[in-house]
């Protein structure tokens, strides 16, 4: 078992870290942690021709996929395991190939069991993408338990 720093910005990188490495969704969409801190996380991925829908545009489990690994990563970042209760996504705009789609989730409310999280997926010309809104419970565990 891992053993996460004291300091709270270094232990949410290490959680982030740990998540981008052994979520396979992440590795295999390539998505890059651009700054977490607790509570909060930024995480980045480039639409490719394989995240593509009949009609040529991104997927919506794509860009799903990516709000939701932002969710988990700021909702972890406490250090407790937390896990989706709940999540609901809107998309008003579509996102194509070559597009890189940045996820912003911020921690909305947090208790010792719950927390609520909003994400935002945006297009590099600030364009919203994705509206994702997620609930977690907040289990006994903790992610140094995880860590190897």
């Amino acid at each position: 078992m891992g053993k996460l720093p004291a300091d709270p910005h270094e232990r949410a990188w290490a959680i982030a870290r740990f998540m981008r490495q052994y979520d396979q969704v992440a590795v295999n969409y390539d998505m890059e942690l651009e700054e977490v801190r607790p509570g909060y996380a930024r995480i980045s991925m480039k639409v490719r021709p394989d995240m593509l829908n009949a009609v040529r545009l991104a997927h919506g489990g794509v860009t799903f996929s990516l709000a939701d690994f932002a969710f988990a990563v700021a909702a972890n970042s406490h250090g407790q395991v937390a896990v989706a209760t709940s999540v609901n996504i809107n998309y008003p705009a579509p996102a194509k190939e070559g597009d890189v789609l940045v996820a912003e989730a911020r921690e909305m409310a947090r208790t010792r069991r719950t927390g609520l999280y909003q994400v935002e997926v945006r297009r590099g010309d600030g364009t919203l993408v994705a509206l994702f809104t997620g609930t977690v419970f907040r289990r006994d565990d903790t992610l140094e338990d995880w860590i190897p």
